[in-house]
């Protein structure tokens, strides 16, 4: 049996490139070392543009397919007025909010919505109403706001 002390190999660590030439091999450590950012991961692969039922654009058209009643999220207690639309783009049905006192009064179905987002940050929702992300701009060619001012009238298609 042997006895004595242990001897340990130094383990050499890798070293960053140095010196005048080494700018090609920086360049490729830091690019393949970018792609353990999750910003730049789902950037480059265009994840948000894949998930995203509007495919990154800032309007979409849509039908309106029924008239829903969300409730509030904690502390406040009330039933926000939605529609559920069905995007003309690709099919997709959304849940949008309809802003303004009223505003439910001025949709029926199968009325043709133009759709925006509601302006959370990074895309979300806003405010107390979980999971809706979208907001209900015109209605028929006519301006939401306008019809609930009393200033025009909807048009009958």
């Amino acid at each position: 049996m042997l006895c004595g002390p242990i001897l340990r190999k130094k383990v050499k660590k890798l070293a960053k490139p140095k010196g005048l030439y080494a700018a090609r091999a920086l360049k490729n450590n830091r690019k393949k070392l970018r792609w353990s950012k999750t910003k730049y991961k789902r950037t480059k692969l265009k994840l948000k543009q894949k998930v995203d039922p509007m495919e990154g654009s800032p309007q979409a058209l849509g039908i309106v397919l029924q008239k829903v009643g969300r409730e509030s999220k904690q502390p406040n207690s009330a039933i926000r007025k939605c529609v559920r639309v069905q995007l003309k783009k690709n099919g997709k049905t959304i849940t949008a909010f309809l802003p303004g006192d009223g505003a439910l009064n001025f949709i029926e179905e199968h009325d043709r919505v133009l759709v925006e987002g509601i302006g959370g940050a990074k895309g979300r929702a806003v405010g107390d109403l979980p999971g809706v992300r979208w907001r209900v701009v015109m209605v028929n060619g006519v301006s939401l706001q306008a019809l609930i001012a009393g200033k025009k009238e909807k048009p009958m298609r």
